[in-house]
């Protein structure tokens, strides 16, 4: 599962909302992840594959950015989007996503082969949101090191994640970021925790 993707896909802890215009009718939704080149969006309102339509979502305090997308795929209520995007709303959307990965509140996970050893590493927040993936690597991928240098923010879901990724599937955690560390010689000075470190 070596990512190859030309765009990090960011993913958030709590998915933000997004406001979708299409065919006369403005709906809600919410975005289960977002990179530069487009996002992935779950909504009622029913979006045709190759047809464009409006996108509107402000994230984490940041400037609004409205732009057309084009749907791509569609999977039930789950579709997957491009951007048709000028130079100004790219770099709204690269500021939302530099800000969302500094405060933890949005993740971004990628697997790379270093040395014949695969490193999971990721960046923002470790939590929840990234367990689908998380656990794909670890079970498919064979991970040997976990990097955490880019960490912003932890909660008890991502030290879960860690604890199984040493515990039961033999990684070790390489890279530590200070909130990572402190969090996880806590979570290890727990009476009956595991001595992984």
């Amino acid at each position: 599962m070596l990512e190859q993707r030309r765009h990090q896909r960011i993913r958030f802890g709590q998915p933000p909302a997004v406001r979708i215009g299409y065919r006369g009718r403005v709906d809600e939704g919410v975005i289960e992840n977002l990179s530069h080149a487009g996002l992935m969006v779950r909504t009622a309102q029913p979006l045709e594959v190759g047809r464009p339509f409006g996108c509107e979502f402000s994230l984490f305090g940041m400037a609004c950015v409205d732009l057309a997308a084009t749907a791509v795929s569609r999977v039930g209520d789950l579709c997957g989007a491009r951007f048709q995007s000028g130079p100004l709303s790219r770099r709204l959307i690269e500021e939302a996503i530099r800000s969302a990965l500094a405060s933890g509140a949005g993740s971004v996970l990628a697997v790379h082969e270093l040395g014949g050893r695969k490193v999971l590493r990721i960046a923002g927040g470790l939590n929840g949101s990234l367990r689908n993936d998380f656990m794909h690597a670890l079970t498919r991928g064979g991970i040997d090191e976990v990097d955490l240098q880019g960490v912003t923010a932890v909660d008890q879901a991502g030290l879960a994640l860690c604890l199984v990724a040493t515990g039961r599937h033999g990684a070790v955690i390489g890279g530590r970021s200070a909130c990572f560390a402190e969090a996880w010689q806590r979570a290890l000075s727990v009476p009956g925790a595991p001595a992984l470190d």
